[in-house]
């Protein structure tokens, strides 16, 4: 089966009530609207045929249609809480659309407004990888790292997540393992977020070895760092150039 653009759907959540860092969807980075800055991406890509911010709040909602996104309802406060999932956000918003416009779409993007260091062409090439897969049910962004990590027991004790963890060496050619990220970037059969579930068993990984990626805005600090990292990237390129 072809799919073309126009069944392809990308779903950016973004609340009102954030806690960490109160009222951070619209707070600014790089002069930019946080929640404006994936839907740029997400136009950028130019793989998406409709894109939509599902907030329950009415400020975010006009800046995201202001940034070129559809907010066709805003999300019921029952799913807008701190302990809502993500899962339960993204087949709400689906369904609802899908029931408005009476349209299934085949594959569904997730962003997020948080992770900003994201590459448009990574939507572009996971929305690619899942087409010429028929046998995936997800592809989405990774980052490649070399560090060890632990899991506590539950009598106290500490153990390694992987016994070749035991192993050290030297950075340059020690075995990784990939952190999961899909806000930076995912794509998955529609039909699983319907199901509730946002990342299917089959999977492709975008791998990339991108560190600040890494910077996930939760917290002022957060904000300051993301902002000091952007202009750092932004003197290195203009001193290449």
């Amino acid at each position: 089966m072809s799919i073309s653009k126009e069944d392809i759907i990308c779903i950016i959540p973004a609340r009102g009530g954030s806690k960490g860092l109160p009222r951070k969807n619209v707070k600014k980075i790089n002069n930019e609207h946080l929640i404006s800055r994936p839907i740029r991406h997400a136009i950028e890509s130019n793989a998406i045929g409709t894109i939509i911010v599902s907030t329950d709040d009415p400020e975010i909602a006009e800046i995201a249609k202001q940034s070129g996104a559809i907010v066709p309802f805003l999300r019921p406060n029952h799913l807008a809480q701190d302990l809502t999932t993500t899962e339960d956000t993204l087949q709400h918003a689906l369904i609802s659309y899908e029931d408005l416009v009476k349209k299934k779409f085949e594959l569904a993007v997730f962003l997020t407004a948080t992770d900003i260091f994201r590459n448009p062409n990574w939507i572009s090439q996971a929305i690619e990888k899942i087409k010429n897969h028929p046998d995936i049910e997800s592809v989405f962004s990774g980052h490649r790292t070399h560090k060890n990590f632990w899991e506590q027991q539950e009598d106290g004790t500490w153990i390694r997540v992987r016994d070749w963890m035991k192993e050290y060496s030297s950075r340059q050619i020690r075995r990784t393992i990939v952190r999961e990220d899909t806000g930076i970037a995912s794509v998955s059969r529609a039909w699983l977020w319907r199901d509730g579930r946002r990342i299917g068993d089959k999977v492709l990984i975008l791998v990339n070895d991108d560190d600040f990626t890494g910077i996930d805005i939760h917290h002022e600090e957060d904000l300051q760092l993301a902002n000091c990292a952007i202009k750092i990237r932004s003197d290195l390129n203009s001193s290449k150039n």
